[in-house]
């Protein structure tokens, strides 16, 4: 059944081979071959064979977005930095991809005992329950034959008192019994949702199970994840600071809506730095497939600035060829800074251009002039200030902050030829010269804030679930409307009255976001109370564990829930739910085995395409039972007449059998 397949669509995430380390030699072994205490190596573009603790580690990330939700790749060392083990940096998970760097690891879980198996089998092991349209139609069967036997029976008796023969009598018993059911009742039910499924195929809804059609348009609270649902789950480039100002570069496919003066010497100077000390490179043959969509090699922070410089300049490429590259220092979490140096296109000076990007306070720590509206002048603190303020802005945004900066090195120290050593460092850190910020983010998906309005006018609640941080969390949750504006948290009430948190009653808090370490302390009806008094409401840093839980307290209440995601960690969720909508292009295999629909264009719009269709169809089978319940009644006024009143039946009981089979059917 759906178990099996998905289990089977969890065995097709094992990768082919793995390079393991037995008996002091490396073999290239099928990945399902592992066995607990086997040393592997994994490097930049490998998919992470089984659960693994790291011994070794050289630069090494991983992409947990299909685990965690988190769109920034995570570094992997061989120090434990956490208890949690999803948090810590010394563990990498099965299935997550290897995006930077190399490691050697010891195997510490092979197959269901792997994170992403006892996610799987979570999934697996939970039964749906009935849906609400079963529910309704077993309800109102219950209902019409309590109804109907009664009649017959009444009827049957009554017959029997007029001294009918006993065979007469049971003729109108079972004629009043047909009479009353409506025979063709599923079959019409069965017709409506077939319809209504062929019409949302039509709009991009693939619909697994049929009467899930009818649940969606039943839902009243709808749990979604961020990462790839609401968001785009690519980093792109939302923010610059340049010239003491904040410049929105716009977030759309194009970024069409960004305007500002490109020929500005402050945005030269700060696309140069961030075209030169970047590591990303787009792969080959993409001429043709526009800029945002291509492919790249690197860092996903990285291939945003990529991104976003070649669309505001061109040819990134040939910059870099004709500056070329003569020494580098990678980025690492110790220094948290990345430095290249270059030779320049300008042939007529000699210098080596050194370009640094990084944390924005390294890189302010080791600037002493700051360049702004085309002159260079010294970092007072003054321009600090300024500097603060506007890091605490876009950081206060939930955007990732790079700070940039340059300097010429001296020809007199530092002659053509000259040999840099980026081991033992024998050229300056400090001293450069500060061109400015960029912030990037995990931008919405184009029309989500206007399904969320519309789920809201609809009576339907949407919640945020995802494993990404808490400020991040927020930022998205307040751009795409899941925050109302003018919603406030306990956090916000606390700033604007300028007291401790502890001092602010949550329940004066129309909104508020749960890291989901607080789930573990709450109780049910701690976890219910919570739900019922805030209308807005996101839950970050979640487990698969946690998204069920939530899902479950959703259902106590009474509420049928939808749930939508698309990693392998939101599939237990999905399973338990009334619906789990996934996402066809992004989804995992996982994901899509455990949903009763697919939104083939990973459009969350689509959902409200589908509670429409949904509500039609409840109105639609509302209108047909009451159709067939009505005309029971000119059926069995004839039987009443020819008892009581011995008015000879117009029809006999077989024509008046096959009017009603018509009529139902």
């Amino acid at each position: 059944g759906k178990s099996s397949a998905l289990m089977e669509s969890f065995k097709n995430l094992v990768p082919q081979y793995a390079l393991c380390l037995r008996d002091g030699e490396k073999h290239n072994l099928p990945a399902d071959e592992l066995t607990v205490g086997d040393i592997v190596e994994i490097k930049f573009g490998d998919c992470v064979p089984a659960d693994v603790r790291v011994i070794e580690a050289q630069g090494f990330k991983v992409d947990n977005s299909s685990l965690t939700g988190e769109s920034e790749p995570q570094s992997r060392t061989r120090k434990c930095t956490d208890v949690n083990p999803i948090e810590t940096k010394n563990l990498a998970f099965f299935s997550t991809n290897a995006v930077e760097g190399t490691c050697k690891g010891i195997v510490i879980g092979i197959g269901d005992n792997t994170v992403m198996g006892r996610i799987a089998g979570l999934a697996s092991s939970l039964e749906a329950g009935k849906t609400p349209i079963a529910k309704e139609i077993a309800h109102f069967i219950h209902i019409i034959t309590s109804v109907a036997v009664f009649i017959g029976v009444t009827f049957f008796i009554i017959a029997f008192i007029m001294g009918y023969h006993w065979l007469d009598a049971v003729i109108f018993l079972i004629g009043i019994i047909v009479a009353n059911v409506p025979e063709g009742l599923l079959a019409t039910v069965t017709v409506a949702l077939t319809l209504t499924a062929k019409r949302m195929a039509d709009k991009n809804c693939l619909v697994k199970n049929l009467e899930a059609v009818e649940t969606l348009g039943s839902t009243s609270i709808i749990c979604s994840d961020k990462t790839g649902t609401l968001t785009q789950n690519r980093m792109t480039v939302a923010h610059m600071w340049i010239d003491n100002t904040i410049i929105a570069t716009g977030t759309s496919e194009d970024q069409s809506r960004c305007q500002y003066d490109k020929s500005a010497p402050a945005w030269r100077m700060l696309s140069r730095v961030a075209a030169l000390c970047n590591r990303a490179e787009f792969k080959t043959e993409q001429e043709n497939v526009p800029i945002l969509k291509r492919e790249v090699n690197g860092d996903a922070s990285e291939a945003a600035l990529l991104k976003y410089v070649e669309l505001a300049i061109g040819d990134v490429n040939g910059w870099r060829s004709r500056n070329k590259k003569v020494c580098e220092i990678p980025f690492n979490s110790r220094n948290k800074y990345q430095v290249s140096i270059h030779e320049t296109e300008d042939k007529n000076d000699p210098r080596y251009l050194l370009v640094m990007k990084g944390a924005p306070e390294n890189i302010l720590q080791r600037s002493s002039t700051i360049f702004v509206n085309g002159e260079e002048i010294p970092m007072d603190q003054e321009r600090k200030e300024a500097f603060n303020k506007a890091y605490l802005e876009l950081g206060g945004n939930g955007e990732r902050v790079l700070g940039f900066c340059d300097f010429f090195l001296p020809s007199d120290q530092y002659p053509i030829g000259y040999q840099f050593d980026a081991d033992e460092v024998n050229f300056p850190l400090m001293d450069f010269r500060f061109v400015g910020l960029m912030s990037m983010m995990d931008p919405p998906r184009p029309n989500v804030s206007n399904a969320v309005a519309m789920c809201r006018s609809a009576g339907i609640k949407v919640i945020m679930v995802t494993g990404d941080h808490p400020i991040t969390a927020k930022a998205i949750a307040k751009s795409v409307g899941i925050i109302s504006e003018g919603s406030l948290t306990v956090e916000d009430i606390a700033q604007r009255l300028d007291i401790p948190i502890d001092e602010v009653d949550s329940r004066n808090a129309k909104a508020t976001v749960v890291h989901g370490g607080k789930l573990r302390d709450m109780t049910s009806e701690q976890l219910d109370n919570f739900l019922e008094c805030h209308t807005d409401i996101v839950f970050a840093r979640t487990s698969p564990q946690q998204k069920l839980i939530i899902v479950e307290g959703c259902q106590r209440l009474g509420a049928i829930v939808a749930v939508t995601g698309d990693g392998v960690n939101d599939s237990p969720a999905m399973k338990k739910a009334d619906i789990g909508v996934a996402m066809g292009i992004a989804g995992s295999d996982i994901s899509k085995q455990a949903a009763d629909m697919i939104l083939m264009d990973d459009n969350f719009a689509s959902i409200v395409t589908g509670i429409e269709e949904g509500r039609l169809i409840f109105d639609n089978l509302k209108k047909s039972i009451a159709y067939t319940l009505t005309s029971n009644i000119p059926q069995i006024t004839p039987f009443l007449f020819f008892m009581i009143a011995s008015v000879p039946l117009p029809l006999g009981t077989i024509t008046i059998l096959c009017i009603d089979l018509g009529t139902d059917m």
